[in-house]
């Protein structure tokens, strides 16, 4: 057991039993040693959405799908607006339209056709991959990776890369691009993709040490103990030392810690019974419901931030291609050729539905965020969401008038409530310029940025 008995406790406070490590939340006790952290307390989220918006199509735009017909705070949702379900959250995201991502177009003769295969890497870096399916990957520092790299590193994990799609297929993807570029997100070094974990309960091992091994962890599973029975006394004793409010602090974590824990056992106790799955050769911790998986994964990263265990998370939701479907959409149709729509208007609306069903999915993060105390606000105050594609109108590959939402507070640097149209030929890096400034990064440019947008 690791904790500290006096009146302030250290912010690197662990529970310890056995092989689990559980980490504390943010609690009263350890203000002093935590108040003035700065730039580097703000949490950063990046999410990817693959194939765009049906709004950024030429009649998806006359329709507002994506974009408010008026600027300013004033605007309206129509109810077919991919970010209508969001409304009651409008109060808390900028939504920035007329943004182009022009590095993930082709740049030469060679390159047409590979939109789907180059898009996810240029998506936080801003910069044009190298086509290649060799070892000589090059495409640029991403951003979520240049904000790790100068305040992730007080954390225990610098970052942490998140993916609900396949992302192991390795070697070389179509049009000569390799996989790497179609599955990371986050990148190291222009050379060096992270992987993103798929696996629910992988990720819950990595944030908790439940158990040493791989083998410890099966044993424990199958006797399906939580991991919270491991210190359960080491939280009675740590209680002794805390303040009324601390300990429902602590006992409201550990609870969603629990609720959590169990959630998974349960998708790995059905995906195991034999039954036939909906996504074959997933592993057992992958939900086979798309709204599980994702409520699974933006519950981890709450947990994560909660107990400072990292600042920084990318979340890929999909795949470029993919020809999974929605039946909660509405919508039957597989994702990939819903996207190739025609420009019929029968087809945008479509797959509208989809992208209706797929963004949708924040409401619950964003709501989780909100309920989560952190200091003297909640974890969304202290916290901003990226969320964009770098795909325009996925029918034409084209990336340009990319959608791009700011969500959060990011201590007091970003008020919401507003819809920002950029002018014509803007790039998106001009706005990731400006979060990374927002940051304290005090750099010049980014990606091929050409200036700050103001927000």
């Amino acid at each position: 057991m690791h904790f500290v008995t006096k009146k302030t406790i250290d912010r690197r406070t662990f529970l310890r039993g056995g092989s689990a490590v559980v980490a504390l939340p943010l609690l009263d006790a350890m203000t002093p040693a935590f108040a003035n952290a700065g730039n580097a307390r703000t949490r950063l989220v990046c999410i990817e959405e693959v194939h765009g918006l049906p709004g950024c199509n030429e009649w998806g735009q006359t329709q507002f799908l994506y974009a408010p017909s008026t600027e300013g705070r004033d605007y309206e949702l129509v109810s077919a607006n991919a970010l209508k379900s969001l409304e009651p959250w409008r109060e808390h995201f900028t939504i920035i339209s007329n943004t182009d991502v022009r590095m993930a177009e082709a740049f030469a003769p060679a390159e047409v056709g590979g939109d789907h295969f180059r898009s996810s890497a240029a998506f936080l870096t801003q910069s044009h991959p190298k086509q290649t399916q060799g070892s000589d990957l090059h495409v640029g520092t991403s951003l979520d990776q240049l904000h790790a790299q100068r305040f992730g590193r007080e954390s225990l994990l610098p970052s942490l890369q998140l993916c609900i799609e396949p992302n192991d297929k390795g070697g070389g993807c179509d049009y000569n691009y390799s996989c790497s570029y179609t599955d990371s997100i986050s990148w190291k070094s222009p050379s060096q993709p992270l992987p993103a974990i798929r696996n629910p309960r992988t990720a819950f091992d990595l944030l908790f040490g439940a158990g040493g091994s791989a083998e410890e962890r099966a044993a424990r599973r199958r006797t399906q103990s939580s991991i919270l029975d491991w210190v359960a006394e080491e939280v009675a004793s740590m209680n002794k030392t805390l303040g009324a409010a601390d300990q429902r602090r602590v006992d409201r974590y550990l609870e969603n810690v629990r609720e959590i824990e169990r959630r998974i056992q349960m998708v790995e106790n059905n995906n195991t019974s034999g039954t036939e799955r909906e996504l074959p050769g997933a592993p057992a911790g992958v939900p086979d419901s798309y709204s599980e998986h994702v409520r699974l994964m933006f519950d981890l990263q709450v947990l994560a931030f909660q107990t400072d265990m990292t600042r920084v998370i990318s979340l890929k939701t999909g795949r470029d291609a993919s020809n999974r479907s929605f039946p909660e959409s509405g919508s039957d149709r597989a994702f990939h050729p819903a996207s190739h729509h025609g420009g019929r208007e029968d087809g945008v609306l479509e797959f509208n539905k989809i992208c209706q069903y797929r963004v949708s999915q924040l409401g619950y993060f964003i709501e989780r965020m909100i309920e989560t105390s952190d200091g003297d606000g909640s974890l969304l105050d202290q916290s901003l969401i990226l969320w964009g594609s770098p795909m325009g109108d996925a029918n034409l590959h084209n990336h340009r008038r990319c959608p791009l939402v700011l969500f959060g507070g990011a201590s007091g640097r970003h008020t919401g409530g507003s819809h920002i149209k950029a002018p014509d030929a803007t790039p998106m890096a001009n706005a990731m310029l400006r979060v990374l400034n927002w940051f304290g990064h005090d750099m010049k440019s980014f990606g091929d940025s050409n200036g700050e947008l103001s927000i």
